[in-house]
């Protein structure tokens, strides 16, 4: 037996991750080896958490419960997921996110986790680890988890909530302050952090407004192992996501009008910049053109041997300056 981080796990050789009875005689307790098929095949209630990515992991689903339909194996391994949850006879098939804690990944790049779920038995299935599920073994563990197969649903959409909504809310914090930043201090820096920002939005929103629909149907749909209690516990999640789906939202709302204004800013900066030059240039070029002019070496060029035609030249062009700046006035330039 290998143990990581306080989770009994089994060997490599098998796709079983960790596994707990729920309830019955065994509650509480870790399981491994026969005992796991056993609670899977009797009344009592039994976890098993697989390697979605192992290779004998839809073969295992199958060899310990043949009843399901060929269907439900490969839905439950399939790499292409979306959140959902659709009753099969007397069971569920769903698929609901959590946040990708990972070292290395991005937090939005959110974990599928494919439950298969009855009144007796429960097995989930990820390809990387979620920290929910792991919050949910520990409980199971101290003796507090759930107890039901509903008390199990209902207790992970909330811990997935838990997970996800302190990122959100510090997503909120930040665009606030991306704000008062964009008005006081606009740069091209703040630009790539908006839309880093709003990509990491979009990502969040699409994995959770899909979930937010599959909480809505668990709640919705007569499944008998849910009770009043479970259905209460599933709103209440489904509210909360309700809400951080609409913050998400807004925060893409909010950072797309950062964006435009930022661009703004930094338009109207640039156009300054050119305005001014081009009033540089509109002075300086008649006043070049003449300096050139005067400046060329060949005879006959006047005042070429007046010692005061120098001090004329720059009183003429000065006039000329002066003319410039009259005519740019007048035509509202300055």
């Amino acid at each position: 037996m290998l143990s990581t981080q306080g989770l009994t796990m089994t060997p490599i050789d098998t796709p079983i991750l960790f596994a707990h009875a729920l309830n019955g005689p065994l509650a509480g307790q870790p399981l491994d080896g026969a005992d796991i098929e056993t609670t899977l095949r009797e009344e009592a209630l039994g976890w098993v958490h697989l390697d979605a990515g192992h290779a004998d992991a839809a073969g295992w689903i199958a060899r310990s419960m043949p009843y399901l339909d060929e269907t439900i194996p490969a839905a439950l391994i399939h790499p292409a997921t979306r959140a959902r949850a659709t009753r099969i006879g007397k069971g569920v098939l769903a698929v609901l996110r959590g946040l990708n804690l990972n070292p290395g990944k991005d937090p939005e790049d959110m974990v599928a986790i494919r439950i298969w779920i009855e009144r007796e038995r429960i097995v989930t299935l990820a390809r990387q680890r979620v920290r929910a599920l792991e919050d949910l073994s520990a409980e199971v563990r101290s003796g507090g988890g759930p107890a039901t197969a509903g008390a199990f649903l209902a207790r992970l959409a909330e811990l997935l909530n838990a997970r996800l909504e302190p990122l959100i809310g510090d997503l909120d914090v930040e665009t606030d302050a991306l704000e008062s930043q964009v008005v006081g201090q606009p740069d091209q820096e703040l630009r790539h952090r908006i839309v880093a920002m709003r990509l990491q939005v979009i990502e969040l929103r699409r994995h959770t407004a899909p979930q937010r629909e599959a909480l809505q149907k668990l709640e919705d749909d007569q499944i008998a192992f849910l009770d009043d209690g479970d259905r209460r516990h599933l709103r209440e999640a489904r509210e909360k996501l309700v809400r951080l789906v609409e913050n998400l939202d807004e925060m893409k709302d909010s950072l797309a009008v950062l964006r435009e204004e930022l661009s703004g800013q930094l338009s109207d900066r640039l156009n300054r910049h050119m305005y001014i030059l081009s009033i540089l240039s509109a002075i300086f070029l008649p006043l070049g053109f003449l300096t050139g002019l005067l400046g060329i070496n060949v005879g006959g060029m006047p005042g070429a041997g007046n010692p005061m035609a120098f001090w004329y030249v720059c009183g003429g062009l000065l006039l000329v300056l002066v003319a410039q700046l009259i005519v740019l006035r007048r035509a509202g330039w300055l």
